[in-house]
């Protein structure tokens, strides 16, 4: 059996209970954990706690199957180390499938943090080096952000609208006009809408990232949320949502969602979508980034940006004006879709022509061109009065086309010209 086959789910606080199997054969493993464990749990929140428990009991389950002379974590060397990264890939979830690249990089750098911080503590189990490097753990997918398109997320809304049941309403509403996480909506408190100068807003209790916020409510929120305070006491849990007496949790709250989304025809979706398409809706009618990141709760712009990623503005206007331009490059005057074309239209098309020291420039009007006049503007472009014919011509011809431009440059070299010349005299 692979190591990484032990029980993935633990539960509760301290050390999961098939760490029995692992106490057996190497105590001192268990023992570090178990410290390591009791340490962090400190600090840190308990669903990072749970995810060092499983990274940890993993590893030392691949410790005593694989390699038995290990007898605690000051003997992991490389070989252990590049080992256990070939079970990882080895292993085939339930499903079948093999685990993400960000599983594996979860698992890994939760390793290396945990090798980091013994070495640091100076603890006796620690080895002279941490052996899990930098390189070790794949690089991290960016995906982008899963959200319902406008039609779908309009079929949503519409659905909870008629919904008999107003907590369904209540969670679908929420959910994509704030942007909350599933945890965050659980764990609103019963006095959690407050009426600050204008406007009403929704205290959003700390979440993911250790921050409260406030968060702006539409006036149709207001309205269902004072009726729903108004007929609905939190019977003692402290929750602004109860079901039978008991608060939410994110089962039920995905459980509505996609009772709804059946509904619109949409198929399952997950809570978190609906705070991806109010984010996309947002930034795509123009709100700031910086606005966004406040109500979303992020600690850096750096974690919204991925939201501007998805049908860019710029990125559509910029490319539909370039577009613009190499469509004039490959237009063909005798082609059937010009032919509606007026014959002022068709002179303009044929007249404007560029001349050049020996001919012409035949670029569509359409297009600009950044070499136009570019050695006539250079400093080091010298002219002697052999070529004032040409001069001349070009000059008249700027001027016969309405190129103020090209004939003030031109102008200027002919007066340079005219100036040699008075001086030779």
């Amino acid at each position: 059996m692979s190591a990484t086959a032990v029980a993935m789910h633990p539960s509760g606080r301290g050390l999961h209970p098939a760490w029995t199997g692992v106490d057996a054969h190497a105590p001192q493993l268990v023992a570090t954990a178990r410290r390591y464990i009791d340490q962090i749990e400190l600090s840190l929140r308990p669903n990072t706690i749970l995810k060092a428990d499983e990274a940890l009991r993993v590893f030392a389950t691949y410790l005593v199957i694989e390699c038995p002379a290990v007898a605690g974590f000051a003997d992991v060397g490389r070989a252990e180390v590049e080992g256990f990264k070939a079970d990882l890939g080895r292993y085939r979830t339930a499903k079948g499938s093999a685990l993400s690249s960000n599983t594996l990089r979860q698992r890994l750098g939760m390793l290396r943090t945990f090798f980091d911080r013994i070495i640091e503590w100076d603890w006796p189990d620690a080895p002279a080096r941490n052996p899990i490097f930098g390189h070790d753990l794949p690089v991290a997918d960016d995906p982008l952000p899963r959200f319902l398109d406008d039609a779908a997320a309009a079929r949503l809304l519409r659905v909870a609208t008629a919904d008999p049941d107003p907590l369904r309403r209540l969670v679908i509403e929420l959910l994509i006009r704030t942007g909350l996480r599933v945890g965050e909506l659980c764990d609103l408190e019963a006095d959690a809408v407050h009426h600050i100068g204008d406007g009403w807003w929704l205290k959003v209790p700390l979440g993911k990232l250790r921050n409260d916020r406030y968060v702006p409510l539409h006036p149709q929120l207001v309205e269902l949320l004072a009726e729903w305070v108004g007929h609905h006491d939190h019977a003692g849990t402290g929750r602004l949502l109860t079901r039978e007496g008991r608060p939410l949790n994110r089962h039920v709250v995905t459980r509505i969602c996609n009772r709804l989304a059946r509904q619109a025809g949409i198929g399952r979706i997950h809570p978190h979508q609906l705070r991806h398409t109010m984010a996309t809706q947002a930034i795509n009618r123009g709100m700031r980034l910086e606005a966004i990141a406040a109500i979303l709760g992020h600690r850096s712009l750096k974690m919204t940006m991925t939201y501007a990623r998805i049908a860019n503005r710029t990125v559509a206007d910029e490319y539909q004006a370039a577009n613009e331009q190499v469509e004039a490059l490959y237009a063909d005057p005798a082609d059937p879709a010009t032919a509606s074309e007026t014959p002022a239209m068709r002179r303009l098309r044929s007249e404007h022509r560029r001349m050049l020291g020996n001919g012409w420039c035949t670029r569509p009007p359409e297009l600009d061109c950044t070499f136009e006049t570019i050695c006539e503007g250079c400093g080091f472009f010298a002219t002697t009065v052999e070529f004032r014919p040409t001069l001349q011509a070009q000059r008249d011809h700027a001027g016969a086309h309405d190129q103020p431009g090209r004939r003030a440059l031109y102008d200027n070299l002919l007066a340079s010209l005219d100036a040699d010349a008075a001086g030779d005299r």
